[in-house]
């Protein structure tokens, strides 16, 4: 029987699972961006409900679980370590029980519902979609398939090239060299504001996001 959630239907998105990646090691910020409160609550309970809003199936991949077992839901480690995002994304799809699958970084706190159905209901056969949004690329709130895993699992298995530096090895941009990927432009959407990719790095970035809030 499908279930309500804020009277939204999640049996709508049963074919997709909803990730969250709290994988970096916040060094600009000083301590754990996703920990961080906005009012009562943290950053990353404000992801998790949003993503619990749209997705029946919600975990999250971190290094460190243990500071997030408060917030009830599953919870995995890199299985690659020290590799950056690409490996979060790796271990999601190893976790993951749908082939298709939706995953946000915590450094995007501001990333809108609206914004992700619009992302999981784009039209494509492509095993990657992203959005393109003020002279950017968002490569972190996107849906990646599980038969990239292959491609993924070779990339660090091999050996980089002379010329090539091991952080681009393993970067997505390196997986996107190798797989056909869908952009999504949403500048021209209704719903659209730059605020929506607002990346969270620094104290700075923080006083600015709760700036943000608090004219909303």
């Amino acid at each position: 029987m499908a279930t309500k959630h804020d009277g939204f239907n999640l049996a709508m998105y049963k074919d997709f699972t909803g990730i969250i990646l709290s994988g970096g090691k916040s060094s600009r910020m000083g301590s754990d961006k996703a920990l961080l409160k906005l009012g009562d609550e943290t950053i990353i309970e404000r992801m998790t409900k949003l993503m619990k809003s749209v997705f029946n199936d919600v975990f999250m991949v971190t290094n460190t679980p243990d500071d997030y077992r408060f917030l009830k839901v599953p919870l995995c480690e890199d299985i690659y370590k020290h590799k950056g995002p690409l490996s979060g994304i790796h271990s999601g799809l190893v976790h993951s029980s749908t082939n298709t699958n939706f995953f946000i970084s915590c450094d995007l706190p501001l990333v809108s519902e609206e914004l992700i159905k619009y992302i999981i209901e784009f039209k494509t056969d492509k095993s990657i979609r992203y959005c393109f949004a003020a002279g950017h690329n968002h490569y972190l709130a996107g849906v990646y398939s599980r038969d990239l895993l292959p491609e993924i699992e070779g990339i660090f298995s091999s050996n980089p090239s002379p010329s090539e530096k091991k952080e681009n090895q393993f970067s997505i941009r390196n997986l996107l060299n190798n797989v056909e990927a869908e952009t999504i432009y949403v500048e021209n959407l209704a719903f659209y504001s730059d605020d929506l990719f607002f990346n969270l790095n620094t104290p700075e970035d923080f006083e600015h996001l709760k700036k943000i809030l608090s004219h909303r």
